[in-house]
């Protein structure tokens, strides 16, 4: 007998390669990199992004169409390109230089006196021979918080000719009663008394931090010296004070001539526009004769002078290197 052998069936395949030097390169398509969206230098830039935001639509896109209303003429939207005519009209309205005048005049007399006053309350809290020296500092501050047209109205009845109470205060000591709202002089003097009571704590706080920021040193070296209370102050409290006091004068400036709440309230401008500011002016010509273009015109007149005196003031009293 015979026996079948199967027939040998012939390789096809090959032993795989081991791994290693020698090995090829694989041959499958790479996967491809995902780009990153947000980089280490990009996301300073997003989380700024909302105030820039901000600020382009609520004050850099009003700045500039105010700039535009000025050179137009009209009403709503139908305004006529008109160049400077609006400048040229402030220079030859003498209501505009009536309001600047008063408010210059109130600018020359009511920052120096609340200042001044602020700075010798700040000097009297930092008094180490005050008794409740924090209660006191609490009601010096206070009227800064009241609101500017709740101190109109308050300051309306208590310089109030026939039932006032300065008039009544007054009255004890023989001394006839003041016209405070109805006389053109008076009236002047009322604005200021009322700006004075309203901001002196809030300056007087500020001189305040910066006189507790003083080193005792100084005034110790100066007391081995020989010298006195005053030359203590012209030497070492007032240079030493140099920035909060340029930073008052220049808020204090920028404040007054953007003065607007007080006269309004009090007075409303008057008597006989003794007491109109530029702000009055500016608000009558927008909101009461709709004369925007002329509104802007003012409103932009006035920034160029605000920001002349506080270039000049920062030159006069800055560091002197």
């Amino acid at each position: 007998m015979s026996s079948v052998l199967p027939e040998r069936v012939p390789a096809t395949t090959t032993a795989a390669a081991p791994a290693g030097r020698g090995a090829p390169a694989r041959t499958g398509r790479a996967r491809p990199r995902r780009r990153r969206l947000l980089t280490r230098g990009s996301v300073p830039y997003l989380l700024i992004m909302p105030a820039v935001l901000g600020f382009a639509v609520f004050k850099a896109y009003p700045i500039a169409s105010s700039l535009w209303i000025s050179l137009t003429t009209g009403s709503g939207d139908d305004r006529t390109f008109a160049g400077l005519a609006n400048y040229r009209r402030l220079l030859d309205d003498p209501l505009f230089w009536t309001a600047l005048k008063n408010t210059a005049l109130i600018l020359v007399v009511q920052v120096p006196l609340m200042l001044g006053l602020a700075l010798l309350v700040a000097l009297a809290l930092n008094s180490t021979k005050v008794w409740l020296r924090p209660l006191w500092r609490l009601g010096v501050f206070v009227p800064s918080l009241t609101g500017l047209v709740a101190a109109g109205v308050m300051f309306s009845v208590i310089l109030n000719r026939d039932a006032g109470l300065l008039n009544w205060v007054l009255s004890l000591f023989g001394v006839d009663r003041v016209n405070w709202l109805g006389s053109p002089s008076w009236a002047r003097v009322g604005v200021v008394l009322v700006i004075t009571w309203h901001y002196t704590g809030y300056n007087a706080v500020m001189y305040l931090a910066g006189l507790q920021g003083i080193p005792k040193e100084l005034y110790e070296a100066a007391m081995v010296d020989g010298a006195g209370p005053v030359r203590r102050f012209v030497s070492i409290t007032l240079p030493q004070l140099r920035p909060i006091l340029l930073l008052t004068v220049v808020l204090s400036t920028i404040g007054t001539l953007q003065l607007f709440d007080e006269p309004y309230v009090l007075t409303g401008g008057g008597p006989d526009n003794a007491t109109l500011t530029v702000t009055m002016y500016l608000y009558n010509n927008g909101f009461k004769y709709f004369d925007f273009g002329y509104a802007s015109a003012i409103a932009y007149a006035l920034a160029l002078i605000v920001s002349v005196l506080g270039i000049l003031q920062v030159r006069l009293m800055g560091e002197r290197r």
